[in-house]
């Protein structure tokens, strides 16, 4: 029998990434620890922020997209009466000169104002591309470009404390959403501003802060059992359960047609919008494929993993990689 080599493990990490560090550093880290597996990460977070950073390893790094379709909850703090040119305190902070002091009433009162599908204008310190360079780069060189304002989408905001200057939020959103730029237009229509002093992302839709793992935490002997297995990436999406009949059908890129299909386990807030794709599930429960269903109720494969061990089923006492 043939030795499985590294490519073949596939699997996610729920890592916590400290305040100070890249999330490429954390991504680092963790390769090294894991003997170099190949690690892709599902949305950056800036050296200010902490929290939930999820990798994928290996072939599950296709599904990176379906992780980014998953909410991400924040705990923010921002300073009012106060501005920089990135919309947090990473640049020079300007104190406003006798800035109005907002109440608690008028804050509570214009929070739904910023719930739904809004309009916001990406912080000129930002890793957008601006004909083909990073905008902070840009701004850095003293020519911050003007970004045009995206679609985003916020399913909830919430007030945790207010003691003026501080104001700290809670805020569930949808990918692409910048957290300091909405501290920012919060406070400009308050008729003030606001920097982003500290941001702790809580969630990404199942995986939480308190699971989380620090890089350091993972080592050359226990990286394997930390992965968790690829279906954790879609616990959103429908399962249909496959035969390994089925499973090869797929596999030769051919349609299958069955009722052995269960609801997502996980739901997505109100006003997402809902995913069109189904988990391919082995007799196992390994996630194999990604499904999408025509008009004849035919399952087609769209995104397929490739055959080989996941991350939960591989043999016991496996070392040799």
């Amino acid at each position: 029998m043939r030795k499985r080599r590294r490519s073949d493990v596939m699997g996610i990490y729920n890592l916590k990434k400290e305040r100070g560090m890249t999330s490429r550093h954390a991504l680092n880290r963790t390769q090294r620890a894991s003997r170099e597996l190949n690690l892709g990460h599902a949305g950056t977070l800036d050296p200010l922020a902490e929290g939930v950073l999820v990798a994928c390893a290996n072939k599950a790094t296709k599904l990176l997209p379906y992780i980014q379709q998953l909410p991400k909850e924040y705990r923010a703090v921002f300073l009012l009466g106060k501005r920089s040119d990135s919309d947090d305190i990473e640049q020079p902070v300007e104190e406003l000169v006798d800035p109005p002091v907002p109440t608690t009433e008028q804050i509570e009162a214009l929070l739904p104002k910023f719930v739904g599908r809004i309009e916001q204008r990406p912080p000129a310190f930002s890793a957008l591309r601006v004909e083909g360079r990073r905008a902070y780069e840009l701004a850095q060189e003293g020519t911050p470009p003007e970004l045009p304002p995206r679609t985003v989408v916020v399913y909830e905001i919430e007030l945790l404390r207010y003691a003026y200057p501080e104001l700290e939020l809670k805020v569930l959103c949808g990918s692409g959403t910048y957290i300091r730029a909405l501290g920012r237009d919060i406070a400009a229509e308050l008729g003030t501003a606001a920097v982003m002093s500290g941001l702790v992302r809580t969630a990404v839709g199942p995986f939480r802060i308190e699971d989380a793992l620090a890089p350091e935490e993972i080592n050359y002997e226990n990286w394997r059992e930390h992965l968790l297995p690829p279906r954790d990436a879609v616990p959103h999406l429908p399962s249909v359960r496959m035969t390994a009949d089925e499973v090869d059908t797929i596999y030769r890129g051919q349609p299958i047609t069955t009722e052995a299909i269960d609801p997502p386990r996980f739901a997505l807030p109100a006003g997402a919008e809902q995913p069109s794709e189904f988990a391919g599930l082995d007799p196992e429960g390994n996630l194999v494929s990604i499904l999408r269903k025509d008009t004849q109720g035919r399952f087609w494969p769209k995104r397929n993993l490739l055959p080989g061990p996941q991350a939960k089923t591989l043999p016991e006492g496996y070392q040799s990689l």
